[in-house]
């Protein structure tokens, strides 16, 4: 790290998530080496330090449609330690330049599509969800100000234009791979719904997801070329959303029922939701959305469930322990979600 600190006067990063988070993580440990590896990280986990300085520019260039790293101050990781993801998050990890090109997916591999997809869907679908702005606690000061501000008006218009971008790409993005317009609007798509929740966040879906990929025992993604199990990261979390959104679903009923409405554009679902009663709807809108997004992996073979993941009733104790300090997206959620809710919501997920 002293020698990267010494000899670079910038970053590029080219790759996934993971490839791009690196490189931030790497950015920031290196201009600002902490005490303790801990230090920078996200509390509870860590001591959620922030980033004391300027960093190097970072120049990122997604290859997968999911992440929207390219455009957030978040970095995460696999803690081997807690056996769960964790991460840094702070406006001084957003890279300095996002190149956005369509032809740096051309040859991404349909199921990495999918899941890369799925990520994109979830990230609108959470950001446009999350708790209100205006309900979030002050920060001590400018510079504790968390990296997630929960649901707003700018963030809504860029979470909304990806739910739209994913609803009508996706599935032709995974079936064609030389469907070049669906390619290139689902990498915008990512694109846009990075901008959404790298402002407003995620929440209940991610804070699922992190334990349900880290804490994998034996599957391994068919498409993948892995020689070790996983869950790909939009596997994991699209596959806890119909659980929580019908959890969360009566805590903002009509930001539900847009989104569940911009699944249904342009079928007859569409029409038979927009004429049910408010009542219906308030009382309706997070099954109906859960069952959206279900209709959406049922078309593109995600397998419906964590129990297909290689999870049981058993494991769950383990997946709640997991999901608990993950304060920076959980606290986001619309609905607070108990240690109780937690399990309920992982047993609802085990099969759909």
């Amino acid at each position: 790290m002293n020698e990267l600190a010494v000899s670079v006067d910038a970053i590029v990063a080219v790759g996934g998530g993971s490839v791009i988070d690196t490189a931030k993580i790497a950015n920031l440990y290196s201009m600002f080496p902490p005490d303790d590896f801990y230090d920078y990280v996200n509390p509870p986990v860590g001591k959620g330090i922030p980033v004391p300085g300027a960093l190097r520019p970072l120049f990122a260039i997604p290859t997968t449609a999911g992440t929207g790293s390219e455009t957030t101050g978040v970095a995460i990781f696999d803690d081997t330690h807690t056996k769960s993801k964790t991460g840094v998050a702070h406006r001084r990890l957003k890279p300095t330049l996002g190149i956005v090109d369509p032809l740096n997916t051309a040859t991404l591999p349909p199921n990495v599509a999918k899941y890369s997809g799925f990520d994109v869907l979830c990230h609108a679908i959470e950001s446009f969800t999350a708790l209100p702005f205006t309900e979030r606690p002050y920060p001590a000061s400018p510079n504790h100000r968390p990296a997630y501000q929960g649901s707003n008006p700018i963030s809504d218009i860029w979470s909304l234009h990806a739910l739209h971008q994913t609803n009508k790409f996706l599935r032709r993005a995974v079936n064609d791979v030389s469907d070049v317009e669906a390619r290139s609007a689902m990498l915008l798509a990512s694109t846009a719904a990075g901008i959404g929740f790298g402002n407003a966040g995620v929440h209940l879906c991610h804070g699922m997801s992190y334990p349900i990929a880290s804490q994998v025992k034996s599957y391994v993604p068919p498409g993948y070329d892995v020689d070790h199990p996983m869950v790909p990261h939009g596997h994991s979390v699209v596959v806890a959303a119909p659980a929580v959104f019908r959890f969360t679903g009566k805590a903002n009923p009509d930001r539900h029922m847009t989104c569940a409405l911009a699944l249904a554009l342009g079928t007859d679902r569409w029409y038979k939701y927009d004429q049910m009663t408010e009542k219906a709807k308030a009382e309706g809108a997070g099954d109906i959305l859960a069952d959206e997004v279900l209709r959406l992996m049922q078309d593109l073979d995600v397998p419906l469930g964590i129990g297909l993941l290689g999870y049981t009733s058993s494991d769950i104790p383990a997946l709640v322990k997991g999901t608990l300090p993950q304060h920076r997206v959980t606290k986001l959620s619309p609905r607070p979600a108990t240690k109780d809710d937690l399990h309920r919501l992982f047993a609802d997920a085990l099969q759909y």
